[in-house]
């Protein structure tokens, strides 16, 4: 094969060498053009891969409810997402990035084509950065926003109204995420005060931007709208109330597993060269060995505390390794990573457990994945970036925590003295698929 490529390979150097060496412009207007539709054709798949995430949270949350709410929390994903994207087209990426996007349109990035051959003509050469059409990008990030939301309809299930959700999501998606994003993935100072960046704060792909401001959200909804009906006692003691479809909880962590690897290895936000496709393919290595090593940790505590395998841990589990690992899945060892991840999966079931323990209800265990792991996603990324400072992933944290929790208290209180946002007792015992949506998820199970 070798003696049948090599005179191949020849004939190919020297028929291309010469046109390459007397139009250099073209070869080098032909590399470009090839490396823009490149880095933009992956930031599109990385942003599908993210979309489909929201399959996932909807197959698990609709598997760990009762079978008498899923059909509400099914529209509550469908049309969260729908929300997200307008709202976030409308003013949430201008207010992130600047710009206009409604109205104007986005550039489509030829531009930043023409200023990097412009450069390398002068012999600056090109800077590596990314190249892509700003409508990936606006793609790219609009599934970001609506992944975050996604957190909240989980933890407030079973017991809250529709509109006032969806209400909620207006505002969250189309302001308070957008302002922390542009306090941090933007640059922007923090009203003025502080810079992020200069502090030393980092987040690779939103352990805490993304994930813990979801949970934050969902955090003081939940504390508005108080627990499920005869989830905790009198006495204090906790009463289990088990999903209705723990098989299809277990298909929406694998479409969450998979999903994820476009949400890390999308924010490389390049993949056009050697360097970044090696970064990239170490993302997608860190990113499942974190699951892994967050899932087995999970399973471990669980047996240990509980006497039994609990299928749930395990699979909150898998999700605490991957909400650890993307604050920085870029630097750390393969080794590094799995240990990362098992933190996550022995933090979260402690965090679901201690927060039943005060009355914290939330069915899927959103706030303690997202929320408790997001955190200490954070706090890792110290030990194998040397660009962050312990300082800044600090105050960062809690820059993020204390805007969207603030604001999200405020609209959740806003919208409790208006309109209500918890369904009544009798409609929640009869379910709120019913009483919101009118419809049953398993008609046929029902004995009238």
């Amino acid at each position: 094969m070798k003696k049948i490529l090599t005179p191949l390979l020849a004939a190919a150097a020297a028929g291309f060498t010469a046109p390459a060496l007397a139009d250099e412009a073209a070869v080098l207007n032909n590399v470009y053009h090839l490396q823009y539709a490149l880095d933009t054709f992956y930031f599109l798949i990385c942003g599908a891969l993210v979309m489909w995430m929201a399959a996932g949270f909807a197959m698990l949350e609709s598997g760990l409810v009762r079978s008498k709410s899923t059909v509400e929390i099914l529209t509550k994903n469908v049309g969260m997402f729908a929300i997200a994207c307008i709202m976030y087209l409308v003013c949430g990426y201008a207010i992130m990035y600047g710009g206009g996007v409604f109205l104007s349109g986005i550039d489509g990035g030829e531009g930043l084509v023409d200023e990097a051959l412009s450069a390398f003509a002068e012999r600056d050469g090109f800077d590596g950065d990314s190249v892509y059409s700003g409508a990936s990008d606006f793609y790219f990030q609009v599934v970001f926003v609506a992944t975050a939301v996604s957190i909240v309809s989980g933890a407030v299930a079973e017991r809250m109204k529709l509109w006032p959700f969806f209400a909620f999501v207006v505002v969250m998606t189309g302001f308070i995420y957008p302002m922390e994003g542009a306090w941090t993935w933007n640059g922007d100072d923090v009203f003025g005060l502080y810079n992020l960046g200069d502090l030393g704060f980092s987040d690779f792909a939103g352990s805490g931007i993304v994930h813990m401001a979801g949970a934050a959200a969902a955090l003081a909804g939940v504390i508005l709208l108080g627990p499920r009906k005869g989830k905790y006692a009198a006495d204090g003691s906790i009463h289990p109330i088990p999903g209705a479809n723990l098989p299809l909880a277990t298909l929406g962590t694998f479409i969450l597993w998979m999903g994820w690897f476009g949400f890390n290895g999308g924010s490389v936000l390049k993949l056009g060269d050697i360097a970044n496709a090696n970064a990239v393919a170490m993302v997608f290595l860190n990113t499942n060995t974190a699951a892994a090593g967050g899932a087995i940790a999970a399973l471990i505590v669980s047996r240990l505390l509980f006497g039994k395998a609990d299928l749930t841990m395990l699979l909150n589990g898998a999700l605490a390794g991957l909400v650890t690992i993307t604050a920085e899945p870029s630097t750390p060892t393969p080794l590094l990573a799995t240990l990362f991840g098992a933190a996550g999966g022995v933090l979260v079931v402690l965090s679901i457990t201690f927060l039943d323990k005060l009355k914290i209800d939330d069915p899927v265990g959103a706030i303690s994945v997202h929320g408790t792991c997001g955190i200490l996603g954070l706090l890792l990324v110290p030990l194998t970036n040397s660009d962050s400072t312990f300082l800044g992933q600090i105050v960062g944290g809690l820059t993020i925590f204390v805007w969207v929790f603030g604001l999200s208290l405020i609209v959740w209180a806003i919208l409790k003295a208006v309109f209500g946002i918890r369904i009544s007792e009798e409609e929640e015992y009869e379910g709120a698929d019913l009483t919101e949506c009118g419809q049953e998820a398993y008609p046929e199970f029902v004995s009238k």
